[in-house]
């Protein structure tokens, strides 16, 4: 990944591109192959290695919220400035390390603070002139009302992925009426 990364990077620069990795999902082995990208330690060994600003992140708070040995709110404050794209779900870990999908406001991850630390972001990043916006969109819905009898990839469902993007929107909403004037 390293190797492709020093490869692809430059060509990114150069195009004026962002390249954002999502994390290993599910962040636990499968058929015995290593994960690669799971942890902070993991994120911090790709981005010293090819350090540009046009490598970064995916931040997915259900691939990386779904290690019980992760915090995503230290990873996304640790790598703030290299979100590029946001995917905002939650999970819930079960006592045995398995999960299962939360509520977007529900779960381990706090949405509210996770959020705030993204619209500072946004705010600094813009002030100093690097970007206007990270992209965000919700990830995974429950199966609500008409959902329910339609034949539905299980998380993508129409219904609960407008309940989660509706709930994100007004977290946005209150925490922009909040924020002091800049």
């Amino acid at each position: 990944l390293v190797d492709f990364l020093r490869e692809v990077v430059p060509v990114a620069e150069e195009l004026g591109v962002r390249l954002a990795i999502h994390p290993d999902d599910p962040p636990v082995k499968l058929f015995g192959l290593p994960r690669v990208v799971s942890r902070l330690e993991d994120l911090a060994t790709l981005f010293e290695a090819v350090p540009s600003r046009a490598n970064g992140l995916t931040l997915c708070a259900g691939s990386l919220g779904s290690r019980a040995d992760n915090d995503v709110l230290a990873i996304a404050e640790t790598f703030r400035s290299r979100i590029h794209f946001a995917h905002l779900r939650n999970v819930t870990v079960e006592p045995d390390g398995s999960f299962v999908e939360a509520p977007h406001l529900g779960g381990r991850t706090d949405m509210v603070a996770l959020l705030a630390l993204l619209l500072r972001e946004e705010r600094e990043a813009a002030a100093a002139g690097r970007r206007a916006s990270i992209p965000l969109r919700p990830d995974h819905g429950h199966l609500l009302a008409a959902d329910a009898a339609r034949r539905v990839n299980p998380g993508y469902s129409y219904i609960g992925r407008l309940r989660g993007l509706a709930e994100l929107r007004g977290v946005i909403r209150a925490l922009e009426a909040l924020a002091p004037a800049a």
